[in-house]
């Protein structure tokens, strides 16, 4: 299985993608999601982005559409006692098995007809919040910038750290996924190495809850 993105949930309006920026990233796009209540800041790579998220419009996220999907828990992270991770995956055949069950959403910002698989992981909330989007294969950001100025490039293992609960068969569909693992812990954190940390350098981001190897 491929990653297409990962967002990570903020309290801060976004404000702490500045450190990303200091850190030698160059920012790409942004978005409002117009009637799911969240807007984002987006680090585009060779490979994948990372997608920095939170509240716009409380309303819109409390709203019968989108309340279902769990968003407004992992905005919260916090105080619901979740993961901030939202793990995006790239609509394949292999996540076929992995999204049989999946919670089909059809936000107001996509046409009708091209809904978001959803996997919520009520079970085990500090689980990312796992989805795929609707259509096959992976986006080609051409228009994005990617040259970092820290030299970073392509992302060649992802690792996610969760709080131990309640145990579900989500993870046994990645137990032969060597570049993207995951490992129960003490806390709720996520590792992205890149260029398999060619550099031999790694940056921790606090208020994250990520570190970045490189």
């Amino acid at each position: 299985m491929v990653i297409d993105h990962i967002f990570i949930f903020t309290t801060d309006n976004g404000t702490i993608a500045n450190d990303l920026v200091d850190f030698g990233l160059i920012e790409g796009s942004s978005r409002v999601h117009k009637g799911q209540g969240t807007a984002n800041r987006k680090f585009y790579f060779s490979n994948f982005f990372l997608e920095i998220l939170w509240i716009h419009d409380e309303n819109e996220i409390k709203s019968t559409q989108t309340m279902p999907t769990g968003l407004w828990n992992r905005a919260n992270f916090e105080s619901k006692h979740c993961s901030p991770f939202g793990l995006c995956l790239v609509n394949s055949d292999d996540t076929n098995v992995l999204f049989k069950q999946s919670f089909s959403y059809q936000p107001e910002y996509f046409p009708q007809g091209m809904a978001i698989d959803i996997i919520k992981n009520d079970s085990n909330p500090n689980l990312p919040w796992t989805f795929r989007l609707p259509f096959k294969g992976q986006k080609k950001n051409v228009d994005e910038p990617n040259n970092h100025g820290n030299g970073i490039s392509s992302l060649t293992k992802t690792l996610f750290e969760y709080k131990k609960g309640t145990e579900t068969q989500f993870l046994e569909h990645f137990n032969n996924e060597e570049r993207l693992e995951f490992m129960a812990s003490s806390r709720n954190w996520l590792t992205l190495s890149f260029d398999n940390r060619r550099q031999g350098k790694s940056k921790d981001f606090q208020p994250l809850k990520l570190t970045i190897e490189y």
